[in-house]
């Protein structure tokens, strides 16, 4: 089977995100939201979502895409016979006026770098997933289009007749076309065009130069950075679980989702990896998401959240082709510190004995699962840390009786045949999921019931070197077909945890040479072709990377077993 791959790069601002193929052409783009209307959707709309690229007229080329050094600013040079050009491509964001500039803009620069390339200039954008045309209006050197909330409009040196009418032409010169969401570009071009780029250059690699890497794997953990960073939607401080929707988890399967939103289990991981890599801003901002979630008293706590916070997520199917044909597409699925405490137990008590989805949220399934139990230990151990500082002993007693009884549930799903713990209370399937056992010390690293846990884990559901299915057994869509990469750095994270650094070294180089041509990770990897599956890029991927090389390095900086408190 040829191996596929995603051939895009990834561009933002914390404001909006675009996909930018190695042609060129804007695959994914919403504006003026994350999970906003795509204006450029073909990723997953084929001919119904529009388009923006700087393309060759002849139709042999070679491309080569990069970005520039620690920055989320993307270069792509095309080649022909006739010469060849790059297109820069940048997401404006810098400091202004003692706050973040950040506009709804898309700049791109065409220059000539070698030869007389021809090339045809596109700029189609579309409405309602595809379905609304645009209405385009010719201004003096910018063209509007009309259908949106507020119009977009693109301004450009490149004579309109061209674009309009689709005709190639001789670059011969270097072009700008800057796309702008609500406000119109204020300035002239060329400049306009230079300091932008300019400064998101500069604002781009002194944010790499405060962050904290370990001596491994630098290059990886700093390309996941940049990802993580702007998969924050600034305005409310939610992190998104991919900018995409609807990319299939391996083909056929219909495990088409939307992952444009928040969800509440990656809350730990996600907090985690800034803290690892020493950015809390982020974390502040997220925290203040979380804060503004709406969480009435004797509710349960969702799965998901809208990026404004939205509860009511109503999931629905447009007639879109889908990506490489594979159908559905989908779209939707600072405070008092002792009251937080307080609410955070009160959730808990309410659902301890419950069964639920688990992790990987099935729809028509539930059972006791270890990992939920493992969530409420965990959370129980802060709480009574928190309580203990607030010397509130009822909120400690109430914590601690809510831990063991979480720990009481997690000792049910032990084998003793397998040494090791199922996925849930009365069933006998493993679950990567109880890797979080070992690394969160629910399990000593040190024990012999970690080793003995983590090998059952390898015998039934390792591919490879690091590659980890989530479970192998059959849920509402029938046999999973794709391992999970989050998984797999989970594994890499185990091993570094119960001490075989070797193993967890070669796992997590085995994990990340899944990435793209850009050091982009997807959510899935076929285990028997390598080929990348399901939303891209995957935040979680990205999170589980960052977790595991901070795993790893400090393992390696502080021998010795790395026992939680």
């Amino acid at each position: 089977m040829e191996k596929h791959t995603y051939d895009y790069g990834l561009i933002g601002n914390c404001a909006f995100l675009a996909l930018v193929g190695k042609d060129t052409n804007v695959g994914w783009m919403c504006l003026p939201r994350f999970d906003s209307s795509p204006v450029f959707g073909g990723l997953v709309g084929g001919e119904k979502g529009g388009e923006f690229s700087v393309k060759p007229e002849a139709d042999k080329y070679d491309c080569r895409q990069e970005y520039i050094t620690n920055t989320n600013i993307l270069t792509t040079e095309i080649t022909t016979a006739e010469g060849s050009y790059r297109v820069t491509d940048t997401a404006p964001r810098f400091m202004q006026n003692d706050r973040y500039y950040r506009p709804l803009m898309l700049i791109r620069k065409i220059e000539p770098l070698r030869g007389n390339p021809r090339v045809r200039a596109v700029c189609q954008p579309v409405s309602n997933y595809g379905e609304k045309p645009l209405e385009m209006e010719r201004g003096s050197n910018h063209i509007r289009y009309n259908g949106l909330e507020e119009n977009l409009r693109l301004t450009t040196n490149i004579p309109l007749s061209y674009l309009l009418e689709g005709k190639g032409f001789v670059l011969s010169e270097t072009c700008y076309m800057i796309l702008s969401y609500g406000v119109p570009l204020e300035g002239p071009l060329r400049e306009t065009t230079q300091i932008f780029e300019d400064r998101t250059r500069n604002y781009w690699q002194r944010w790499v130069k405060s962050t904290s890497i370990g001596s491994n794997y630098q290059n990886a953990v700093i390309r996941s950075a940049l990802t993580l960073k702007i998969c924050q939607y600034e305005d409310t401080g939610a992190i998104i679980a991919s900018p995409t929707t609807s990319l299939p988890e391996s083909p056929g399967s219909t495990r088409n989702w939307d992952y444009r939103y928040c969800w509440m289990r990656d809350t730990y991981y996600t907090l985690n990896a800034f803290n690892n890599i020493g950015h809390f801003e982020e974390m502040e901002r997220y925290f203040s998401y979380l804060m503004n979630i709406p969480m009435p008293n004797g509710k349960r706590i969702q799965p998901l959240y809208g990026i404004g916070g939205e509860a009511i997520l109503t999931e629905l199917e447009l007639d879109l082709p889908g990506y490489l044909g594979n159908k559905p597409v989908r779209r939707h699925p600072g405070a008092d510190t002792e009251l937080v405490v307080r609410a955070v137990l009160d959730k808990i008590e309410m659902t301890i004995d419950e069964a639920d989805a688990g992790i990987w949220e099935f729809r028509n399934q539930a059972h006791k699962h270890a990992y939920t139990n493992l969530f409420q230990w965990a959370g129980c151990h802060a709480a009574m840390k928190i309580a203990r500082r607030l010397d509130s002993k009822p909120l400690v007693e109430k914590a601690r009786s809510l831990s063991q009884k979480a720990a009481d549930y997690i000792d049910q799903c032990y084998l003793e045949d397998r040494r090791a713990f199922a996925q849930g209370v009365g069933n006998t399937h493993l679950d990567a999921s109880t890797l979080q056992l070992i690394i969160m010390g629910y399990i000593p690293h040190d024990s012999q019931r970690a080793a003995d846990h983590l090998k059952a884990l390898e015998e039934d559901l390792r591919a490879g070197k690091g590659l980890f299915y989530r479970y192998l057994q059959e849920d509402d869509f029938g046999k999973p077909e794709s391992t999970f990469l989050i998984c797999g750095f989970w594994y890499a994270e185990a091993l570094a945890c119960v001490g075989r650094v070797d193993d967890a070294m070669e796992a997590f180089e085995d994990l990340s040479s899944r990435a793209n041509h850009l050091g982009l990770l997807s959510e899935d990897v076929d285990e028997k072709s390598g080929s990348m599956w399901g939303n891209f890029p995957q935040a979680y991927s990205h999170v589980g990377l960052v977790n595991a090389a901070a795993r790893i390095n400090s393992r390696l900086n502080r021998p010795g077993f790395l026992n939680v408190d």
